[in-house]
């Protein structure tokens, strides 16, 4: 058995918490080892964010052509192949792994490949190989999967996860999504604009749960015109998984229901990668799975620390990197600021684009804050009309005392885009009239933010 030299921190899982984990390690001076059991870069980059984010951009492009009129031009005979989207979505997820390879040498940062288990003491065994590698400090950065309803089966012929979703090369005729989350929004849309018919379940009363119901308004009617079936308030209540095809039964505002698919897409949530860790005997405390930390990723171990999905805190890959240079910094005798995780930026990338940050008006509300709320629309805002988008608004809130920015909600174009503005500004504990004092050019969709701003204070130019 071989044993490796003793590391000042070995990080256990690759993804975008535990690379740019060990890559901040590096640069503070730690000697670091990286471990991982599949494809470097975790599920963000090889199974999530990145290859989704090609296949809308396709979706998205595809979109227009069928639009092309809109803009004086004539086309005849699209033919569009889904296979050669995942071609190059599958040829960006290759770049983007061979540059988190690249900056794992460049940072001097050694890569152990197998899965790691924790085995007391600062030491973790490497299996199947059997390898051993010594650490000072340990970082849990195993991330999460796709959680599945009892009895279903992620085959990637008639039951697929996001995991199997991004491989699909041949679209059936119908496809049901159950999960009206990010994951089967993003899916939907790239799904319809391909000519599938989609209909999405969601237990919640409207898509996007987490999002304020006023921009989901904005989603769901641009869904319903792109033909997609929306089934809001929906229990399941059974599955039936055949080689064919699954059979739901849900029940509803209206009563029961049953629908049949050739292909179900389940997005339904994630669940903590766990098992075979070692955390029992290390004596590491969990709740319902998910590794439990303070505010600088400590767990109730000396020395071994988590961050990301594993943790259960917010499921998003930016959030993360965030943990992981925090506790990095910690390790290394700094003294980080933790994460605010009331400005987690939240996007969905589907069409019109979802994007938040901070509180909503009833958030706010809830504790304490006397509220004004600033909104525009993005329908007399000339870039938008240029772009032939102007589905959608930008909703800023604001607290009435002292004008403090307490979060923004946006639905339309490049919105995702948008919001590090009002992030920032919540970084520098900004006002609304701040935002109105800052000049944005014209004509920019950013201007939306400004016009949102200047309304909460009762001041709007253009509407």
């Amino acid at each position: 058995m071989a044993e490796r030299t003793q590391y000042d921190l070995a990080v256990i899982g690759s993804g975008p918490g535990g690379y740019v984990a060990a890559i901040r390690g590096a640069q503070l001076g730690l000697k670091v080892a990286i471990i991982e059991a599949e494809e470097l870069g975790g599920v963000c980059l090889n199974w999530g964010c990145i290859p989704t984010k090609a296949l809308l951009k396709n979706a998205s492009v595809l979109h227009t052509i069928k639009h092309a009129d809109t803009f004086g031009i004539a086309l005849d005979g699209i033919k569009p192949d889904y296979s050669k989207a995942v071609d190059r979505s599958e040829a960006v997820v290759a770049k983007q792994t061979k540059g988190v390879a690249f900056l794992m040498k460049k940072n001097s940062i050694d890569v152990v490949k197998g899965r790691g288990v924790l085995a007391g003491n600062g030491k973790i065994t490497v299996t199947p190989s059997g390898e051993e590698v010594l650490a000072k400090n340990i970082i849990l950065a195993t991330g999460a999967r796709p959680r599945l309803l009892p009895g279903l089966t992620a085959d990637g012929k008639v039951v697929f996860t996001s995991k199997e979703a991004v491989h699909m090369r041949d679209l059936p005729a119908k496809m049901v999504i159950l999960g009206g989350g990010a994951i089967g929004c993003e899916f939907a849309y790239v799904f319809a604009n391909y000519g599938c018919q989609v209909t999405i379940v969601e237990m919640a009363d409207h898509l996007l749960p987490k999002e304020d119901p006023e921009v989901v308004a904005v989603l769901e009617r641009a869904y319903k015109k792109l033909g997609i079936e929306i089934l809001t308030s929906h229990k399941v209540d059974s599955v039936e998984q055949r080689a064919d095809g699954v059979k739901l039964k849900l029940t509803g505002p209206k009563g029961s229901l049953e629908l049949d698919a050739p292909r179900l897409l389940v997005g339904i949530g994630f669940q903590p990668n766990t098992e075979n860790l070692g955390l029992d005997k290390a004596g590491i405390k969990t709740d319902r799975g998910f590794v439990v930390v303070d505010e600088y990723g400590r767990t109730n171990v000396s020395g071994i620390y988590a961050i990301g999905d594993v943790t259960g805190k917010a499921m998003l890959a930016h959030v993360a990197s965030s943990m992981g240079i925090v506790a990095v910094e910690l390790i290394a005798g700094h003294q980080p600021t933790p994460v605010n995780f009331d400005r987690i930026p939240a996007c969905t990338y589907c069409e019109p684009q979802v994007a938040s940050i901070g509180l909503t008006e009833a958030e706010a509300k809830k504790r304490g804050h006397d509220v004004k709320v600033g909104k525009f629309p993005f329908s007399p805002n000339g870039k938008a009309m240029a772009l032939g988008e102007t589905d959608g608004f930008v909703k800023i809130v604001v607290d009435s005392k002292y004008g403090e920015v307490l979060g923004a909600h946006m639905v339309g174009p490049e919105v995702t885009e948008l919001l590090s503005e009002i992030g920032l500004g919540m970084t520098l504990e900004t006002t609304a009239l701040e935002v109105d004092l800052t000049m944005h050019a014209h004509p920019t969709l950013s201007e939306a933010i400004k016009e949102a701003a200047l309304a909460a204070i009762g001041k709007p130019i253009h509407l």
